[in-house]
């Protein structure tokens, strides 16, 4: 209303203006007051936006009063932006430049599934087609994280009512070599660890002036060897250089070459690409590593320590990346699990203050590149040493969950007076088919598709040991609590919303399987609890909202506080990254909510503590402001099967809390890999991520504030790229996983049946 009335305000004023100039001039001049003053044109995003609410509320009217409004004023840009494409826009920036595209196509698509849902199968066939037919680079943003082709979304749906299989597409293959090699080293330097003092100086150590500069390079560049700064040239005239040439083996980009079997090849086209140095050693060791050459790689890693602490990349969210942090984890996890190399990674420490956030302009590096040095056994002696009897510095909590520190600094989550690892995993099975798009998702708690009166996944899910899809005489149903049991589960991690919660299912698997329960509110994640529209989403500044958010929790503190199964409180999900909340836009008042939520939790039961689940560290120094009286940091991580590199220190550094890692884990898939190699890749990597997380258990070699983590997920969800029928194997997101992409249809540890 501000707005309008300020407009109106504006009008009025130049009309005043202008009838002065009428009086004094003598001239008589028309006034025409447009509809475009008391009314804007709607965009097209604020349309579709529309469109989804109202076609997620099943209200036909507005649905097709919104869609075909976006149609109508935008269509004509549409096909122009159509017209000026020659492929699918790849990345963020250039596909939000094509919004009419995108949000005309998404229109057609919505009106598709209306028609549908009606049962009106011709009407829904031809919506389909048109964007089938007329906008194939037309793609929607996915609040999930991702973006989607509306015309692929649209054919699978013709598909289906026209009564043909849905099957994924196949890739198309990227051109580069797939010749299987190994890296063979023409020159592997004259150092296997190269003492770095004999060719430069360190200068300023430990502070934002640090620099190595180097005084003898051509000894340096002997020393490190070839592919490593600054010898990172030299593989022109590496025989193999000659060779793959000849033999065509370094086509495409150097990113592509990332995927490839030929590792010799790679290595070469890494080693002479264009990209800035720290990101080029990095991606160079990682390709080392698969080639078995770790001292060559950890030599290559290290060099980003002394010579590019402060580089950076961007990750898909478009945050940033510290390289050389990363570096130091790959040197840890290396070391770790080549102990016979007998070095370690000592003193080294690379601090990005102001990187908390998404902004590297403000970013100052502090660094210390520490050194590569010979393991002795009194490394062994110091870490026995903090396993003395040591006492206790606080106790948060009193309850029969409470939290101490001990005088060294480090932590201890206790029940029943005995320290307890957060072995967990995500547990939210869903049946092949359904979706909550398509609101065909039900409760596990309370499907029960063989009509025996109990959940089907927690007792009657069934090992298939012979993958023929059948449930055979030798197996038998022994259900999921069992199978997690047998693992070592001891937690799972549940939402009260929006879907009830039988308590009873929980009380069975604490009392006959020993799980226990993180119970967590989403605090205006996806809208929920807050009352606010998707669109703009749940604002923390907004009385109701809170209002609303804060009954929410309350209800779920009320209802579970005296359950045996609850280990403790957790906030949210990840609500820094937006999506339906808009954390992002303004942590600080996010996390004095979250804040205030937990005092009122606190105040109700003071028998469990409160964790808050944040993403990766963004803004983690807004949290250690304004979250005195949240007890833990949990925070959805996936850094790769090195671990967590820095994460255990920074939180110490700046809240001096306990930490654990509410996601974690990998997809069983790998673009162009046997089933068996990808699910060798996935257990590798969630064994190098719980050894991270072990090292920094109280008493151990890291920072002591570990609790545990949480794997995501148990089972693979087949809805997450939208096919709920069909297991799709598509790359949502580039990351750190074993084929460069996150699949998201197969996070599970498990699988299921077709």
């Amino acid at each position: 209303m501000r707005s309008f009335a300020s407009r109106l305000y504006l009008v009025f004023c130049i009309m005043g203006y202008l009838a002065c100039l009428v009086i004094f001039s003598g001239l008589s001049l028309p006034f025409v007051i447009t509809n475009s003053l008391a009314e804007e044109k709607p965009t097209s995003g604020v349309l579709i936006v529309k469109s989804w609410e109202a076609h997620g509320k099943k209200d036909v009217e507005a649905t097709f009063k919104y869609t075909q409004q976006l149609i109508d004023l935008y269509k004509e840009e549409a096909d122009r932006q159509q017209a000026s494409l020659r492929q699918l826009p790849k990345n963020r920036p250039d596909i939000e430049a094509v919004s009419a595209l995108n949000d005309v196509a998404t229109a057609y698509f919505i009106q598709g599934e209306s028609y549908r849902n009606q049962g009106k199968k011709e009407e829904a066939i031809q919506a389909f087609k048109v964007v089938v037919e007329k906008y194939p680079y037309a793609q929607a943003w996915d609040p999930r994280g991702w973006f989607w082709v509306v015309a692929k979304a649209a054919q699978e749906s013709i598909d289906k009512l026209e009564g043909r299989q849905v099957k994924p597409p196949e890739p198309k293959p990227v051109e580069i070599s797939r010749i299987p090699t190994k890296v063979k080293l023409y020159d592997t330097g004259k150092e296997d660890f190269v003492d770095y003092t004999k060719y430069g100086e360190f200068q300023n150590v430990g502070t934002k002036d640090y620099r190595y500069v180097v005084k003898d390079q051509e000894g340096l560049a002997q020393a490190v060897g070839e592919g490593i700064y600054p010898n990172t040239t030299s593989v022109r005239w590496d025989p193999e250089y000659k060779k793959a040439l000849q033999e065509k083996r370094l086509k495409g980009t150097h990113w592509d070459m990332l995927q490839s079997p030929d590792l010799q090849a790679a290595f070469l086209k890494w080693a002479l690409c264009p990209e800035p140095q720290g990101v080029k050693l990095f991606y160079t060791a990682e390709i080392l590593e698969k080639s078995g050459l770790i001292k060559h790689a950890i030599k290559c890693y290290y060099a980003i320590l002394v010579h590019f602490p402060g580089a950076y990349g961007w990750t898909y969210w478009h945050t940033p990346w510290y390289v050389a942090q990363a570096a130091v984890a790959k040197i840890k996890y290396l070391l770790r699990r080549y102990p016979q190399l007998g070095y370690e990674l000592v003193d080294t420490n690379i601090r990005i203050i102001n990187g908390y956030d998404n902004d590297v302009s403000n970013d100052i590096v502090i660094a210390n590149p520490g050194r590569l040095m010979r393991q002795g056994p009194w490394a062994r002696l110091k870490a026995r040493s903090r396993s003395w009897p040591i006492s206790i510095k606080r106790r948060l909590g009193k309850g029969k969950v409470h939290l101490v520190q001990y005088e060294t600094g480090d932590w201890h989550l206790l029940v029943d007076g005995r320290p307890y690892i957060i072995k967990g995993i995500t547990y939210s099975p869903t049946k092949v088919g359904q979706s909550p798009d398509e609101g065909t998702m039900s409760s596990w708690m309370e499907d029960d598709f063989n009509h025996n009166g109990r959940p089907d996944g927690p007792y009657d899910a069934f090992v298939d040991k012979n993958r023929n899809n059948l449930q055979d005489k030798n197996e038998p149903g022994v259900g999921d609590f069992k199978l997690m049991q047998q693992m070592g589960v001891n937690t799972i991690r549940v939402y009260h919303h929006p879907q009830k919660i039988d308590k009873e299912v929980l009380r069975d698997m604490f009392e006959r399987f020993g799980i226990r329960v993180i119970m967590g509110d989403f605090l205006g994640k996806y809208a929920l609890g807050s009352g606010a529209p998707w669109n703009p989403g749940t604002d923390y500044n907004n009385p109701n909202h809170r209002e609303n958010m804060l009954k929410s929790v309350i209800q779920m503190v009320e209802e579970y506080k005296d359950e045996p199964f609850l280990l403790f409180w957790l906030l949210g999900n990840e609500n820094v990254y937006g999506y339906a909340c808009n954390a992002d836009k303004d942590p600080a008042s996010f996390f004095k909510f979250a804040n205030e939520v937990a005092r009122k939790i606190k105040e109700l039961d003071p028998e469990h503590p409160v964790a808050i689940c944040s993403g990766d560290i963004l803004y983690l120094d807004v949290f250690a402001a304004n979250c005195p009286d949240i007890d833990i940091f949990g925070t959805n991580a996936y850094r790769g099967k090195h671990g967590f590199g820095f994460l255990w220190r920074q939180v110490k550094e700046l809240t001096d809390k306990p930490v654990f890692i509410t996601e974690f884990g990998c997809p069983a898939y790998m673009e162009g890999v046997a089933l068996e190699k990808a699910e060798d890749e996935q257990a590798e990597y969630h064994l190098g991520s719980w050894q991270d997380i072990k090292e920094n258990f109280a008493f151990g070699q890291g920072e002591g504030n570990a609790l545990g983590g949480i794997v995501f997920e148990w089972l693979d969800e087949w809805w997450k790229a939208y096919e709920p029928k069909t297991h799709d194997t598509r790359g949502l997101w580039a990351g750190p996983f074993p084929d460069g992409y996150m699949h998201e249809e197969w996070l599970g540890l498990c699988g299921q049946g077709d």
